[in-house]
């Protein structure tokens, strides 16, 4: 009987025990999952930012998150990449919220992407807006049926995901349209946002108990409890180096910088550091044409504009045909992004004509050290020692004799006549190791 009732007892502790582990392992789950994570979005819209929400929003639903915070600043970028961007948010089982924190801007395809969230979002001082497809130098498409096809399919697109999320579709195209650009407040007043927040944490008050449609089928809630987790989700070091180089005016650098590195250092040979360098530059602005839709005639077009400045300087002509070289190299930036799918990319002029600033005050400098160079009086090898004086230590005959010039013993002969020992003459031709010397004063040594 006592046996029974000690087994009873066992039964009784491993079931309460039993118990409190599983209610245990349900508080640590409610703890370790929910919460805020924040992912920031900065520079060009391309392929590794393209990449990065996908991860954003697939950890999101991993993890069981509230709700996933994008925080936009971007110029703009490419198409095909802001398509990917939006479908992975439309896509994603997370509530998204697309906030554009201060000093930021979403303009070009940044406006698409913050149309596409579940909650739109903007701090004070920012801007939204600007989505008209240009050319990569800032140039309207023009009037062409495939510059049509681009316009109105990037006008049905924004209209698209501003009428799922309920906002204002007439703005929403207008910013494709007319370029609109708006600020916060004007965004918030004309229904292109949905609410105005300072900084992360005011953004989170504003949306605990904020309810969104994930889909056609299902309107969630959003409940942050106090307390809740709010994660960071950085680039790596590799990830933001291809999101810098990827931005079309740093690609553009690079490879100038590089072209021009290595022109010096073929210029001035004997060291390492140009070169490497160069050649380091010129693969990180590679990286950044992967990343890019760029044109193969814009690429042979800068490095034509160098090579025909370098002739010039080589062959020591009078500096036109670097001036024409320096207009290609102008050229080639210009076409270097002219390729489809950049309609959304902006391309900074000022760019262009910094690096051909810089490139045409290094090739004026060049050209006045080469010309210095050629009135500089040679003073050495054959060509340095005409024109010295030498000194006979020997009578000096035509058949031969000793001289001293330029603080050694050589072998010399007079064009005519004899010279006594210690008179003066200047070198005027050598003939092997032996002078040919001449009665007279090195020039600049006459009184």
């Amino acid at each position: 009987m006592k046996m029974r009732a000690v087994k009873v007892a066992v039964r009784a502790c491993a079931l309460a025990l039993l118990l409190v582990v599983l209610a245990l392992s349900v508080a640590w789950g409610s703890e370790g999952g929910g919460g805020v994570l924040v992912a920031p979005l900065t520079g060009t819209v391309g392929v590794q930012m393209e990449e990065f929400v996908q991860q954003a929003v697939r950890r999101a639903a991993q993890e069981g998150r509230d709700v996933l915070v994008f925080q936009l600043d971007t110029p703009g970028g490419l198409v095909e990449s802001m398509r990917g961007i939006v479908q992975s948010i439309l896509a994603s089982p997370v509530p998204v919220v697309v906030w554009v924190p201060g000093g930021g801007r979403a303009a070009s395809a940044g406006a698409f992407i913050v149309q596409a969230a579940h909650v739109a979002a903007m701090a004070p001082g920012t801007n939204i807006g600007a989505a008209h497809p240009v050319s990569a130098g800032g140039e309207d498409l023009g009037e062409n049926d495939m510059s049509k096809k681009v316009l109105n399919d990037l006008r049905a697109q924004i209209r698209s995901v501003a009428q799922l999320r309920g906002r204002n579709q007439v703005d929403a195209q207008l910013m494709v349209d007319e370029s609109l650009s708006l600020t916060a407040q004007e965004a918030l007043e004309r229904r292109v946002v949905d609410l105005i927040a300072a900084d992360v944490p005011s953004l989170l008050a504003a949306l605990d108990g904020r309810r969104v449609k994930l889909d056609s089928a299902r309107t969630v809630t959003i409940r942050l409890r106090p307390g809740a987790p709010t994660e960071r989700m950085e680039m790596t070091l590799q990830e933001r180096l291809i999101q810098f180089v990827s931005s079309p005016e740093v690609a553009y650098m690079l490879l100038s910088g590089g072209l021009l590195a290595i022109f010096f250092e073929v210029m001035t040979p004997g060291g390492f550091v140009l070169g490497t360098t160069g050649a380091l530059m010129l693969l990180l602005g590679g990286i950044g044409l992967k990343m890019l839709p760029f044109s193969w005639a814009g690429v042979l077009l800068l490095g034509a504009g160098i090579a025909v400045m370098v002739g010039d300087l080589l062959v020591g002509g009078m500096g036109i045909l670097s001036v024409l070289g320096l207009g290609v190299f102008c050229l080639g930036g210009l076409f270097l992004f002219q390729a489809p799918g950049g309609e959304l990319l902006r391309f900074s002029l000022s760019a262009v004509a910094g690096a051909a600033v810089t490139l045409g005050g290094c090739f004026v400098l060049f050209a006045v050290l080469v010309f210095r160079g050629m009135r500089r009086r040679v003073t050495t090898g054959e060509r340095g020692m005409i024109g010295l004086e030498a000194v006979a230590v020997t009578t000096i005959t035509p058949e031969g004799g000793r001289v001293r010039c330029h603080g050694e013993l050589w072998r010399a002969r007079t064009e005519g006549g004899t010279m006594p020992v210690g008179s003066s003459s200047v070198v005027a031709a050598m003939e092997g190791i032996t002078l040919v010397v001449r009665p007279g004063t090195p020039a600049g040594e006459e009184d």
